[in-house]
């Protein structure tokens, strides 16, 4: 069942090579799968190159049998290079000093040690690789140069400085091999985990933009057919005629509500492609100035509403927005002052209203003038609000005339 579920071998590893967890021990790695393959072609590399390369080396002791069951130790014990990578590392070092202690030929089967080796240090085992190392050179080392007396070959001769120096280059190539190899998938997997950042970074900047849009276009909508609901059923018996303007009032605001509602969610399932109709902007001042009159709230207009780049421009136009819809809901004040000034490069936008407040959420429950504050802050610019001395409510916003969007 777990392995239907998605989360069994064949479906962790599917679009990308094992991992190992790097932790104390020979902990088990997360692919338990041997490298049944790979291990097989080191095995068959190291006997053919083995048994190639004795015929140079007439001096050595001729393969035989034990000679060739240290070969395939060596070789064999990488099948558990992922899964117990110290033991191996230290098992291929002790076959190899072995086979070099017995006098046999020199050949590929230094290259099991090579892939022990950068299996400990991918798998953040580096001191058990380093040690194995050290540990093959030093015993090299006393082979070629005191123990050569007492093993085979007879009559072998001790190493000379040409000799050893090949073999220390050899380690300290190894060694370096294996590091830059550590340091770059340590910086892939860096890299890796930046990429997945920053793109859940921008996954949360879309939420929270499509969450501003949702708010600001139900609350206002929302806000001004409630009160028009309200004031319907009050004149449904007295007065037929304003109930009705009533609801067509509600038509409106509800049908207006519906299409910016699916023009959010058209971007939404069409990632990437261009909305299908524009984003509003202080162009449509005059009809948000409507519709806060059929809510029963005077708006007065100061000033010209300037050309804004299109994002400045719909934040402009949904704080204006989202401040009448406050004072439809929280403020007493059946009148609202929207001013524009320009100057220094920006925009001041001023929203007032009289009072007194309404209730408890007078000014704003939190999300819109939290929606606000994010929204002028994404451009550059800021947002005060809160109450007059005066007892009414002022919503201060200062936006930057020129953004990055329309260099």
């Amino acid at each position: 069942m777990e392995e239907q579920r998605g989360h069994g071998p064949s479906h962790r590893w599917r679009y990308g090579p094992a991992r190992w967890s790097g932790s104390g021990g020979d902990a088990e790695p997360r692919d338990s799968r041997l490298p049944w393959r790979s291990t097989a072609l080191i095995t068959v590399f190291v006997l053919v190159g083995t048994a190639f390369g004795a015929q140079g080396q007439p001096q050595r002791v001729p393969l035989d049998g034990y000679a060739r069951v240290l070969l395939l130790v060596a070789s064999v014990l990488l099948l558990w290079r992922r899964r117990r990578p110290v033991g191996v590392v230290f098992g291929t070092a002790a076959a190899v000093l072995l086979y070099t202690g017995a006098g046999y030929p020199y050949g590929p089967v230094l290259l099991t040690v090579v892939v022990g080796c950068f299996s400990a240090v991918v798998a953040g085992r580096r001191r058990a690789a380093w040690t194995a190392l050290g540990l093959l050179c030093a015993g090299h080392a006393l082979i070629t140069l005191w123990l050569y007396r007492w093993l085979p070959p007879a009559g072998d001769a001790a190493a000379g400085p040409g000799q050893e120096t090949v073999v220390i280059t050899w380690v300290l190539a190894v060694a370096a091999v294996c590091e830059l190899t550590r340091v770059r998938r340590e910086q892939w997997a860096r890299e890796r985990a930046d990429r997945a950042q920053a793109a859940q970074r921008r996954a949360d900047a879309e939420r929270l933009r499509i969450a501003r849009e949702l708010h600001d276009v139900l609350a206002h909508s929302i806000s001004v057919i409630n009160v028009q609901a309200g004031a319907g059923l009050a004149l449904l018996d007295s007065d037929p005629e304003q109930a009705r303007a009533a609801l067509t009032t509600i038509k409106a605001a509800s049908k207006e509500a519906l299409g910016e509602v699916r023009q959010v969610l058209d971007t939404l399932r069409a990632p990437g492609a261009a909305p299908r109709a524009p984003a509003p902007g202080l162009d449509r001042l005059p009809e948000l100035a409507e519709q806060a009159a059929a809510a029963g709230l005077a708006v007065e207009i100061e000033g010209e509403p300037p050309r804004l780049p299109p994002g400045a421009d719909l934040a402009a136009f949904r704080i204006v927005q989202e401040a009448l819809t406050n004072v439809v809901r929280h403020s007493g004040s059946r009148r609202a002052r929207v001013r524009f000034e320009h100057g220094g490069g920006g925009l001041r936008l001023r929203i007032d209203d009289d009072g007194p407040p309404a209730g408890a959420d007078a000014g704003g429950s939190g999300n819109g003038l939290a929606g606000m504050r994010e929204r002028a802050a994404a451009l550059g610019g800021a947002i005060e609000a809160g109450p007059r001395p005066d007892g009414g409510f002022r919503v201060l916003a200062v936006l930057p005339s020129h953004t990055g969007e329309d260099q």
